[in-house]
C-alpha cells in the first residue's frame, strides 16, 4: 500500500482499532481476547467485564477522548435489561459522537 492510498476499513462486525485496545487493556485480557470483540458484543453478557473493569474502562476512555467520553453517565441513564444489553457497538456510537471524537 503506497500513502496515497486510504487505510482499509474494518469488517462491518469489527470495532475501531483503538476501541477494541482499550477494552482489552481494561479487561487485562490476552491480545487473542480482541478478537471476540465485535459490535454485537454485549459488554456485561459476551465480554464479561465486571465493575471494576468498566470503571477502567471508563478511565482509559476519558484519557484517549477527553471528558465527554464518559461511560458512567452513558450507562447511569439506563435499566437493568438495558445495562445487561449494551453492547460495544453502542459504545462506539457514542464515542463517535461529535463532541467526544479525540
Amino acid at each position: 500500500m503506497n500513502d496515497l492510498e486510504p487505510p482499509p476499513l474494518p469488517a462491518p462486525d469489527r470495532a475501531r482499532p483503538d476501541l477494541v485496545a482499550l477494552l482489552v487493556e481494561a479487561a487485562s485480557a490476552p491480545p487473542e481476547w480482541a478478537a471476540l470483540v465485535t459490535l454485537q458484543a454485549r459488554l456485561d453478557g459476551d465480554l464479561l467485564l465486571d465493575e471494576c473493569e468498566l470503571a477502567d474502562l471508563s478511565e482509559l476512555l476519558r484519557e484517549r477522548f477527553g471528558a465527554h467520553a464518559d461511560l458512567g453517565a452513558l450507562r447511569a441513564g439506563l435499566g437493568l435489561d438495558a445495562l445487561e444489553a449494551l453492547t460495544v457497538g453502542d459504545l462506539q456510537q457514542a464515542l463517535d459522537a461529535p463532541q467526544v471524537r479525540g
